[in-house]
């Protein structure tokens, strides 16, 4: 991409921001602060959080995530017409595929945790 030094900077820098804050809602399917809100927050502390409040947005983020699984596998694989850049040579292709391989197996991975706090939240039967 060309564009200006500061552009780059401040797109790298909130991208990494927005991922941090994905990580920060995805943490809360796994612990308590995801079923009640925490007490030092105002109005709504120590409010029960409804299930789907979280339950939605966690499986809609999983999809997605789960699409650039999809289109990661096709890409490295050049599958169905799809392709990927070369690189200089095979150890840095080997270290750009092994690091997006990590990230792309985010969308199950979400998708496994949404589904455990649906099963944890859900009223029991009977």
């Amino acid at each position: 991409m060309d564009m200006p030094l500061w552009m780059s900077i401040s797109y790298v820098g909130g991208l990494s921001v927005i991922s941090e804050l994905f990580a920060l809602a995805c943490f809360s399917l796994v612990r308590r602060w995801g079923e009640v809100v925490p007490e030092w927050i105002p109005v709504f502390g120590g409010r029960r959080v409804p299930p789907y409040l979280a339950i939605v947005p966690a499986a809609i983020g999983g999809l997605v995530l789960t699409a650039v699984l999809i289109a990661w596998v096709l890409t490295t694989f050049e599958i169905a017409g799809f392709a990927r850049d070369r690189f200089d040579n095979l150890w840095w292709g080997v270290l750009a595929v092994s690091t997006s391989g990590l990230f792309a197996l985010c969308g199950p991975m979400v998708l496994a945790m949404t589904y455990a706090y649906y099963r944890r939240r859900r009223h029991p039967k009977g």
